[in-house]
């Protein structure tokens, strides 16, 4: 029999420490650019100061402190009852979301933050794990599968809008929009990549309409737009019709266990699908103009403004043209740890959470963006390795949705930054200010860990 001590010996054996010393690395240098954004330019106080409880540069060590507990307390549970648990854990979380902004306070216009004590919690950064763990609870069921059975993907897709329509009702959309990016675990696990592409094919039509919507090609009724957006529909008929409609895909798909009836029947459907497909593109191009005015106008201002629709430096584009002047001033080597101006003099509003990343490129320059860069395409290499070498499919799907978060808070939070995204309010992770972003990457991330540091378990 086992002995605690040789549990968890054989626990620490199997954790895969290079992610960890990734995350630590992750977390100094976070710290690190923390304080260079909240250090007071020309502050004659010593650089001990910093760690002061008063201070935001302070309680971030604190939080830091409670996310490696946090972490070590994960890596000591048994990852079974993360499987077990895991649609308890996914309801009690999504009850928490519903009536908190019934408990929420009004910050900036969010209902999304619950005040216990002296510190706030937002639960919408913990509704990421538990929702990672639902999927992979139901997507790990004997005999999943998403070729063939729409079931299956409507119920996936339902475990993934609960959290994200809830969010959303708090006020919360850069939140909400996250859970988009868990496409792209359902695509590595089946997705069929048909709905992937009519995903992309309508971000596309909705882009370029708005972008060319005010250029009159014929009167004031038919604008360049909407003559691009045709041709493209015209261009993705045509990619399907070859892909899906030819004699040889369809031979292909008869001899396939996934395709049923007979060579006439299976071409009728495909035409069927191709023509619902051009008429709801037509949809979305003629309703996407209204969808926009609908929207916040400050919302729909950040729009026109990344579309280049609109120039206002002073006003909605003054986040995004102070970061880039801050970036774009620390060269290729920075101007050094606290010395940077532009932070210092709070030109960039938001600098300790939203824009953190404008800390790093005006102290540390290229040269250390580029290594923060690096260091987190490490971790996201690191664990697709992680994801691909689990043994059963719930570690699996739960390690490609840790990926597919990550990334996505990079992608748009680096993106808006320098203004190639819209501005939508999401932390760098382990990087950013506050305690609840960075207990919920921290859960996320260690009970990957876990997961995978069972594995050798379950080859046995």
């Amino acid at each position: 029999m086992a002995t605690t001590s040789d549990k968890s010996k054989s626990i620490f054996a199997g954790i895969d420490w290079l992610t960890i010393l990734l995350y630590v690395l992750l977390l100094a240098m976070g710290w690190m650019s923390i304080c260079g954004a909240c250090y007071e330019y020309g502050d004659p106080r010593d650089f001990l100061s910093l760690a002061s409880f008063s201070s935001r540069t302070g309680m971030q060590l604190v939080w830091i402190g409670t996310s490696m507990v946090l972490g070590f307390v994960i890596l000591m549970t048994d990852e079974r009852l993360f499987d077990t648990f895991a649609y308890l854990i996914y309801g009690l979380m999504m009850v928490l979301l519903l009536i908190t902004p019934f408990l929420a306070h009004d910050i900036k216009g969010s209902l999304s933050w619950i005040k216990i004590g002296s510190f706030s919690l937002q639960p919408a950064e913990f509704a990421k794990f538990a929702t990672a763990l639902a999927l992979a609870k139901f997507m790990s069921s004997y005999g999943f599968k998403f070729q063939g059975s729409w079931k299956n993907i409507l119920i996936s897709s339902a475990m993934i809008m609960m959290p994200l329509v809830l969010i959303v009702m708090q006020k919360e959309t850069g939140s909400a929009l996250v859970y988009f990016s868990l496409v792209l675990m359902l695509y590595r696990e089946g997705l069929p990549g048909f709905i992937l592409f009519l995903g992309i094919a309508a971000i596309t039509y909705v882009v370029v309409g708005l972008r060319f919507s005010e250029s009159e090609a014929i009167g004031s009724y038919i604008s360049w737009g909407d003559i691009y957006v045709v041709l493209l529909i015209i261009f993705f008929v045509l990619i399907l019709y070859v892909v899906y409609c030819r004699p040889a895909a369809i031979r292909e798909a008869l001899s396939s266990n996934h395709a049923l009836g007979s060579f006439d029947s299976i071409q009728r459907m495909r035409y069927l699908y191709i023509v619902l497909f051009a008429i709801g593109s037509i949809v979305i191009h003629l309703s996407a103009s209204t969808l926009v005015d609908h929207l916040a106008e400050h919302q729909k201002n950040r729009v026109y403004v990344l579309l280049g629709l609109r120039d206002d430096p002073n006003g909605v584009g003054y986040n995004v043209n102070q970061a880039k002047i801050a970036i774009g001033s620390g060269g290729l080597e920075g101007k050094g740890f606290l010395n940077g101006t532009q932070t210092k003099l709070k030109y960039v509003p938001e600098q300790e959470t939203d824009f953190i990343f404008c800390t790093v490129g005006e102290e540390q320059g290229f040269v250390g963006s580029a290594a923060v860069l690096l260091l987190f395409l490490f971790l996201l290499l690191r664990l697709i390795h992680l994801a691909e070498r689990q043994p059963g499919a719930f570690g699996r799907v739960y390690g490609y949705c840790v990926f597919s978060i990550i990334f996505f808070h990079l992608l748009i939070n680096i993106g808006m930054v320098l203004g190639l995204m819209p501005v939508i309010g999401i932390p760098l992770p382990f990087f950013s200010y506050g305690g609840s972003s960075l207990w919920g990457f921290t859960l996320l991330l260690f009970i990957f860990l876990r997961i995978d540091a069972g594995r050798m378990r379950m080859q046995r």
